[in-house]
Order: structure tokens, then sequence, then C-alpha cells
């Protein structure tokens, strides 16, 4: 068989599938360079497919960091704060995905019938006789399999080339994505304390935590479609004064004294959201952002892969074993079956919880009225905030463990 992508659902898969004793042709345009900016945040229910997978503890080449608890600031004030884990089985932690994955396929590349084609892209599908037979690389390879299975990503080439529709959705937002280095973020990492920070003001709204790849993460929220709520800053210091403005006076002292040099970014990262409600083609099966591109909150996107891959490995692999074409198009559609509600069901969430913080951004009196009240009304935002989380930190079923 043939995974197109190297990203969590594609490297997973391939490693479950291998594991199984299938040849797996693995192809990643993208090759192991890495990118400034990708998704940390495992969820319990991220950490349940790992655990599934075998993958649990994560292994120490994996940079990783528990989180500590999630606050909350309105103009300066907190209004609550709650501790991991929650009620959870496990903390929320975040993790360097790019160790992770470098992981992942190291663990696939010491089992025979795996192959990792890095640094090529699949330009094409071969199809005969109305099934998907392979694809075609860029180098005019043409590489035949019994099931093709894209991960290639939100914008997935391969979606587009099967003619499965996307059913977009409006983004709730965009974000500008930085990071705050050393040398000077060392003291916004010992007042961050390893928590999840949001501030939320007149100027705008930003998260920040301290990264498992070192330094501070900082998301600034924008306006989706290119339109910011708040002028833009044009340099470093700048964006350091406007973060300041609306932030908590430890925070405020810490961002206003960090050197210039120590700001990379802004990268905006275009969030997409949308849903295939067809995930297959005989031959082909979507699995990940190709079928369900997820928006950045509560960094879904990364758990739903992965539990997209443990389903997947699950349903394929008697399948491809047996060499039976028709069982394999049984599986590949029960396992859109199978996921589908779950990824509606959190793509309705992130929805909501877009909606509220929106709110908080464009109501000032609102904004103003809960920080003033934060001594009463931030236990009960706090108890009906928990109360939303539960789906998004655990998932909407229980992952069982392969004996």
């Amino acid at each position: 068989m043939v995974v197109v992508g190297a990203g969590p659902a594609g490297a997973s898969l391939a490693l479950l599938l291998a594991r199984r004793g299938l040849p797996v042709e693995l192809i990643d345009a993208s090759g192991r360079g890495g990118r400034p900016f990708r998704g940390e945040g495992l969820m319990p229910s991220g950490l349940a497919a790992l655990a599934a997978m075998g993958l649990q503890p994560l292994p120490p080449a994996v940079a990783q960091r528990p989180l500590a608890a999630w606050s909350f600031f309105l103009d300066g004030q907190l209004l609550f704060e709650a501790a991991e884990p929650m009620g959870s089985p496990v903390p929320c932690t975040l993790i360097d995905q790019d160790t992770m994955l470098r992981e992942l396929l190291g663990q696939a590349g010491r089992l025979a019938g795996f192959r990792f084609h890095e640094g090529q892209a699949a330009t094409d599908l071969l199809e005969r006789d109305g099934r998907i037979a392979g694809v075609r690389l860029a180098d005019g390879t043409a590489l035949e399999a019994d099931l093709v299975v894209a991960c290639d990503g939100r914008e997935s080439l391969l979606r587009r080339k099967a003619e499965l529709p996307l059913e977009s959705a409006p983004s709730p937002l965009d974000v500008l994505w930085f990071r705050l280095e050393a040398p000077g973020s060392e003291g916004l990492v010992q007042w961050l304390a390893g928590r999840f920070v949001t501030v939320v003001g007149a100027a705008g709204s930003y998260a920040l935590f301290h990264s498992a790849r070192g330094g501070v993460q900082l998301g600034w929220a924008i306006e989706p479609g290119g339109a910011s709520q708040a002028p833009t800053p044009a340099s470093p210091g700048a964006w350091l004064q406007l973060w300041a403005l609306d932030a908590p006076e430890p925070l405020a002292r810490l961002l206003r004294a960090l050197a210039e040099a120590a700001v990379q970014g802004p990268v905006r990262l275009p969030v997409r959201v949308g849903l295939c409600p067809r995930w297959q083609r005989p031959g082909l099966l979507l699995l990940g952002d190709a079928a369900h591109p997820m928006s950045p909150l509560r960094a879904q996107g990364i758990n739903m892969a992965l539990r997209d891959a443990l389903v997947a490995a699950r349903q394929l692999a008697p399948a491809l074993l047996a060499g039976d074409p028709a069982a394999t198009d049984q599986a590949a559609a029960a396992i859109t079956a199978a996921r589908l509600p779950e990824i509606r069901r959190i793509q309705q969430l992130q929805q909501e919880e877009a909606h509220r913080a929106d709110l908080l951004r464009r109501r000032h009196r609102l904004r103003s009225l809960l920080a003033r009240t934060a001594r009463w009304s931030g236990p009960l935002l706090e108890r009906r905030w928990r109360a939303t989380q539960r789906q998004l930190r655990n998932g909407v079923e229980a992952i069982t463990t392969d004996p």
C-alpha cells in the first residue's frame, strides 16, 4: 500500500501497518527539515491513541512538557485558572511534533517492508477500471498499490484529484504565530510556570505557552480573510508594546523588557475548516486534515489525526493481509462511518468555543463587567468552561488498547 504524507496521520498509520508485516510505501514531499510552527498540544484523546499504539510513555527523544494549568485574563485581570489534568486520566502535554514524527519514522524504518520516499511529491493518482491503483511521483515514477491513503494535509492534492468534495466551513479566526526566544525569554518562561495563558483585551487577544521546543510560542488572533481587528505593528518592539497593553502587570513588564531580537515572526498559517462527507473511493482513503481540516482551537488537528490512524490500522490490516480489494474498500467505508461522528462533534465544539472567544473580543462592556466581577463570575465561568472541554480533551468515544 501507499501512504502519502508523513504527518501525524500518515507516519503513525505507516508504522502500525508495517508492524503487521504489510509492505508500506510512505511518500512525503517536505522531507525532514521541520516547520517553525506545528501543533504542540496532545490532549488526553491523542495520548490515549498513542498509548494504544504502544507509544506511551513517549520516548525520551520526543521533546515534551506536561501543561500545568489554563489561565484566562480579561483586561489584565485573572478571570480563572484551571489546573491540569481537569479530571482526565493524564494532563494535556506539549510535544515537539518534529521529534515525535522522527521517532515514528525511525521505528518504522527498522521494519521489513517499510520504505520512505523522502522529499518526493505525489503528483497524480493512477486509475485502472474505475479503481485507484497507485500514485505517480514528481520524477515520473509510477507506484502501484492495492490502496492509497491520502494524508497530504488540508490542501490535499489527492483529494482534489479524486474529486472528493470538501464542505468548507467559515474559519472562526486566523492566527499570526510568534516565537519569543532566548536570550530574554527566560523570565517569561518562569512567569508562565507551565501554564497555557490566554489574554483578551481592547487591543486584541492572544495565547502564549512555554513551547516544548524551547522559548515561548505566542499566537495572535486576527479576523479571517486578511482584515485584522487591531492595527498590525510594523516592528517587533511595537508588537511587544501591543501585547503588553492588556496583559497582567507582571507579564506586561516582561514583554516591555524583552529585546526585539528575541521576537521571531509573525508567520501566518492559513486556517481552513471543513469536512469531506465521503473519505473514500475504490482504492483510496482520506485521513487527517485531508479528510477534515480542523481549526487550531485546542490543537485538535494532531489529536484527531492520531485517532484516525489508529482506527484505520485496525480496520485495514485484516483486509490488506488477505489481499481482498472488496474487503479493503469495505474497511475504508467502515473507517469513515466510525470517525465522522467524532469529527463532526469536535468541529462543532471548536466553533462554539470560537464564538464565545469572539464575543469577548468584540464586546468591551461584557469583558469589562466580567473582569470587575471576576471574584464571583470567574468560578461560575470556570465550571461552565470545564464542562465544554470534556469532549475536546478526551474525545467523543474512549479508545481501547490492543492486547
